[in-house]
């Protein structure tokens, strides 16, 4: 018999009987998704939102070769591991797993969450498993970001020192 997982962070194969046990005590499971290369006031704002709308958070971080093909060959600058450690450190976040697509399809369809969020940059129409989600009647919301952060504007403040 599988037991829940000790550690916050799970693999994209453990996170399906995750999810499942977590449905069997009623949880409400809320899923989202992201890089996470420096964590910021904006990301910390942003899950403690997404926290609040269930009893679990699990955060989906893409892999090191996934952020390179969207943000290009200079990022992540933080490694996957370190980047779930961090993560893993906020009370909010209940579990941390990881996908190495260049969206967030696949995993969502292994944690099925109630609830998918992402940032207000996304408009929840345009939010990637929206269709899945809402066929079971779960819910897509886009959390407004605190302005005045974002991982890239800090790369750019940092080099111009």
């Amino acid at each position: 018999m599988r037991t829940m997982p000790k550690s916050k962070v799970v693999s994209p194969e453990e996170v399906s009987f995750l999810c499942d046990q977590l449905r069997k005590e009623k949880a409400v499971i809320v899923f989202t998704n992201g890089i996470f290369d420096l964590l910021h006031p904006g990301h910390v704002e942003y899950l403690t939102a997404a926290r609040k709308m269930g009893t679990h958070l699990i955060v989906g971080i893409n892999t090191d070769d996934s952020t390179r093909r969207i943000k290009g060959d200079k990022r992540p600058l933080i490694p996957l591991p370190f980047r779930a450690e961090v993560l893993a450190a906020l009370s909010v976040v209940s579990h941390i797993t990881w996908f190495d697509e260049d969206t967030p399809a696949e995993i969502i369809s292994k944690v099925r969450p109630a609830i998918l969020v992402k940032g207000g940059d996304w408009k929840p129409e345009q939010i990637v498993g929206r269709d899945f989600v809402e066929s079971y009647g779960g819910k897509v919301l886009s959390i407004p970001f605190l302005s005045g952060y974002s991982t890239t504007a800090m790369i750019e403040k940092i080099l111009k020192l």
